[in-house]
């Protein structure tokens, strides 16, 4: 057996189990429950050992950006076994995961959001991830409406995360799973309408008697 293989391996997973543990204290207390001894105590682990793969909280309050980040990443993530539409719709149709629709994970969330407004560090980090998946979301419109242009893919996707980011928020209030179910269909409307020429032409097409 390769134990170089093996030390990496527990090294990520011990770096995993202390990022969740801080995901999972921002989601309960928000930032001010997150500090190295209480994430420690939540991973399980050694606070030394916290304090070995993180300097100081914001080093690690910027590692689990980062890993929502990469989540964020993967909901949009082409898969070269389906057709561009059918990417696009399990694209749209992932933002509505049951794993996703939880207090736990909705309020994580809004404290991330708030720490955007707070730090301009941690603001930066998420303006970027937000580019990221506005960009994936594009492409995939793109690629299942070729003859759409790159901007009017990017209205689109702007459009789209309107209509997700108010489902995640309102599903805190209690609104039922048909509703979700409307508002992914909404998005589904959005990225494949018609292109605006086409609807332009179709105006313009002289009317059978």
């Amino acid at each position: 057996m390769d134990t170089s293989t093996v030390n990496s391996d527990e090294q990520i997973d011990r770096q995993s189990r202390i990022l969740e543990a801080a995901l999972e204290l921002l989601s309960r207390h928000g930032i001010s429950g997150v500090n190295m001894r209480a994430v420690a105590r939540e991973a399980g682990v050694a606070l030394g050992l916290v304090n070995y793969y993180y300097e100081d909280k914001s080093s690690l309050i910027r590692a689990a950006l980062h890993r929502i980040d990469e989540h964020d990443l993967r909901l949009v993530e082409p898969d070269p076994a389906s057709p561009p539409d059918e990417q696009l719709r399990k694209a749209l149709r992932r933002v509505a995961d049951p794993d996703l629709l939880t207090t736990r994970y909705l309020s994580l969330r809004l404290h991330l959001w708030a720490l955007a407004q707070a730090h301009e560090d941690f603001a930066l980090i998420n303006a970027a991830a937000f580019e990221r998946y506005l960009d994936g979301l594009a492409t995939l419109i793109g690629n299942a409406r070729p003859e759409l242009s790159r901007d009017e893919c990017r209205e689109r996707a702007d459009d789209i995360v309107i209509v997700q980011n108010g489902m995640w928020l309102t599903t805190i209030l209690g609104i039922d799973r048909e509703s979700i179910q409307r508002g992914i269909a909404r998005t589904e409307q959005i990225a494949f309408a018609l292109s605006r020429q086409n609807e332009q032409g179709l105006g313009t097409e002289p009317q059978e008697s």
